[in-house]
């Protein structure tokens, strides 16, 4: 019984610190991006509509990041165990976040550009991708019959975000116009506003 006590333990802290780590990267993505946004050239209503596009990204981009924080933590709240799987998955998923401040600040450089609108959706699409592959890892490691597999076994707006970001990319780069590419990523990001209730935790 001590061991186990001792096992579960081991396993929180360690589940702890990969959220610990998680919260820091993000907290840091949302920081260059804020640090990347410049006041208005001129003190007018021409000055704040030059400076409205970044504004409008930048608000996109940390709905973005802040919607993966928010699932991110239930997520880990709902797992019991880790493996070296979900740490790798973790650190792919860090790594797409960790492009948003710079594709941030090239749509807001070249808003009216099919290239940075769809280079900004397959970076969505792959951070998606990574996410769902960190679901399947903390399924692997914590069991088929665990909460965490009970509570995701149907993600419907998971697979309906992914075909949201592809719709877009293929907007961009195929019709050619970035305004319904970003239509549809403002659409993802409202969808996911309310947060994951299959990993709140029960009262």
């Amino acid at each position: 019984m001590e061991d186990r006590d001792l096992e579960a333990r081991q396993e929180a802290s360690s589940l702890g610190r990969v959220e610990a780590f998680s919260d820091g990267v993000m907290a840091v993505i949302i920081t260059i991006m804020a640090f990347q946004l410049k006041p208005p050239a001129t003190p007018d209503a021409a000055g704040m509509a030059d400076r409205l596009p970044e504004l409008l990204v930048y608000a996109l981009s940390f709905a973005f990041v802040g919607i993966y924080w928010n699932n991110h933590h239930h997520l880990l709240r709902s797992a019991a165990r880790l493996s070296a799987a979900v740490m790798w998955s973790n650190l792919l998923l860090l790594f797409w976040l960790s492009l948003i401040p710079v594709l941030t600040a090239w749509i807001a450089n070249d808003y009216a550009r099919n290239l940075p609108a769809a280079v900004y959706g397959i970076d969505a699409l792959l951070a998606a991708l990574a996410y769902f592959a960190l679901v399947r890892a903390l399924i692997s490691a914590n069991g088929r019959d665990s909460t965490l597999a009970r509570a995701v076994a149907r993600d419907v707006k998971g697979r309906v975000s992914m075909v949201l970001y592809v719709a877009g990319v293929v907007s961009a780069l195929i019709i050619r116009t970035p305004w319904v590419a970003y239509a549809l990523y403002v659409a993802v990001s409202v969808m996911w506003i309310v947060p994951d209730r299959r990993l709140a935790p029960s009262k």
